[in-house]
């Protein structure tokens, strides 16, 4: 349960950013960075180590006391889209040939990680477009709703393509850690629980 507890906020942390990016255009870099270095951290040795430590995820951790705990401002479209991309997992999941393209895909953009940086326009670009060529293909399909300003944007999409990823690889992480939907609900208390001792 205490991983599970993370990759659920990794997962309500991303949302969190693609809602942020479509209704002001901006995303915070600290969150953004944790959610795309996640991408490439294949092998990690914990579930922690996936985001660089569990105090990389403090906003998704809140996020998750909002929802399940009632501690805080619940934002509906959130927990939509979190809904949206638990189901678009399970799609993901299902077809190899989609995840071997992505892995190839990761691997070749990690290098142009390391030389201009996680957040760089350019990576956060090649991300949009992996997407575009991976997981557009999947249904159901991610509907992100917002400014419409910013959705007309190309390098906006593209980054809110780039959160997505990381969002899924958070979805893929629990399912693999055996989380459920009925954890939502039967485990409610020991999900809000385990959320608490990460932050305190």
């Amino acid at each position: 349960m205490k991983d599970r507890v993370l990759a659920l906020a990794g997962l309500l942390q991303a949302c969190q950013l693609v809602r942020r990016i479509a209704d002001t255009g901006d995303a915070q870099n600290a969150p953004l960075t944790v959610c795309i270095d996640s991408l490439f951290r294949f092998d990690a040795e914990s579930v922690a180590s996936v985001y660089g430590g569990a105090s990389g995820l403090q906003p998704g951790l809140r996020a998750l006391l909002a929802h399940l705990g009632g501690e805080g401002e619940r934002d509906a479209m959130q927990l939509k889209l979190a809904a949206g991309v638990l189901r678009l997992e399970r799609s993901y999941s299902g077809n190899r040939a989609v995840g071997d393209k992505l892995r190839q895909g990761l691997e070749q953009i990690a290098r142009q990680r390391e030389h201009w940086g996680s957040t760089h326009p350019n990576v956060l670009n090649q991300l949009g477009e992996l997407y575009a060529a991976t997981i557009s293909n999947l249904r159901p399909r991610i509907m992100v709703q917002g400014n419409p300003v910013y959705l007309q944007q190309p390098p906006i999409v593209a980054e809110i393509r780039a959160i997505l990823l990381g969002a899924l690889r958070s979805a893929v992480l629990w399912r693999q850690l055996h989380g459920s939907q009925w954890d939502l609900y039967l485990r409610r208390s020991a999900l809000v629980a385990e959320a608490r001792n990460w932050l305190d």
